[in-house]
């Protein structure tokens, strides 16, 4: 089996997909739409994300990257949400160090939890705090850190119109692990503006930018997507593509252009 057929039917499917969406898309569906460019909104979505990337070390190795994103929010009291986001990657990669051969399985997790006011606060900002949780899941070294680690996490926003706009930030530190590998004190840094048309139709910018403050390196891949939500029935799903170019990464990091595809399904109350 191909490792890029995930990505080569999301990609054969937009044009069709989006060819037969009734071009007067119902208030609702931009509604969701402009939803899922909340990351702590009180929505049940499933997210799976397809990213290429490539320039891996000296042999230019490549990377593909299957996220599965969970993001599942729980009330707690009149006020009060508690969000759940989940990222399990499942990695193909070739010679991401030197000729380090092929590599196939699962990476580290990382679960986030916020807990955010269910009301916008003054101004109408939207925010959300809580801690961040690194799992060594990794099955194989070259896919994680081996190591345990924790740190806080938040993210601001605001919703004005189609707009969208603010950032999510975590930083994680190891705290228990492979006692061999390398320590873990990393900054992840994702400011994001959205713009969400009345037909459904998403457009976003974002870096999702990360300092290794143990190797003070930064990576940094600027993307460009587009979305659109449809309905199967009455299930709606989103559909997205997009480009990613790295404007800072580790000598031996990812390098130029890359391509990612992905597939949300959202289950709104």
């Amino acid at each position: 089996m191909s490792r890029f057929r995930f990505a080569s039917c999301l990609l054969a499917l937009l044009p069709g997909l989006f060819g037969a969406a009734d071009a007067t898309a119902q208030d609702s569906e931009s509604d969701l739409a402009k939803k899922l460019s909340n990351p702590v909104a009180s929505l049940i979505s499933v997210p799976f994300q397809f990213n290429y990337d490539r320039g891996f070390g000296p042999e230019d190795g490549n990377r593909e990257t299957l996220n599965i994103q969970p993001v599942i929010p729980f009330s707690i009291n009149e006020d009060w949400n508690v969000i759940s986001r989940t990222i399990l990657p499942v990695i193909w990669q070739d010679d991401i160090a030197g000729s380090s051969g092929h590599q196939f399985g699962i990476g580290d997790i990382t679960q986030s939890f916020f807990f955010s006011p269910k009301q916008p606060g003054p101004g109408g900002l939207i925010w959300g705090v809580g801690p961040a949780l690194l799992l060594p899941t990794a099955t194989d070294e070259l896919l994680g850190s081996g190591k345990w680690g924790a740190g806080p996490t938040a993210v601001l926003l605001k919703q004005e119109g189609p707009w969208t706009y603010g950032i999510l930030a975590n930083h994680i530190w190891s705290f228990a692990g492979q006692s061999d590998r390398a320590d873990v004190s990393s900054t992840f840094l994702q400011p994001f503006l959205s713009y969400t048309t009345k037909d459904a139709w998403t457009f976003t910018l974002n870096t999702e930018s990360t300092y290794d403050w143990e190797a003070n390196q930064w990576s940094v891949p600027i993307n460009l997507q587009a979305s659109k939500l449809l309905k199967f029935g009455q299930q709606p799903v989103s559909l997205s593509a997009g480009v990613r170019y790295w404007a800072d990464a580790p000598d031996n990091g990812a390098e130029g252009w890359a391509f990612r595809a992905g597939m949300t399904f959202l289950f709104p109350k």
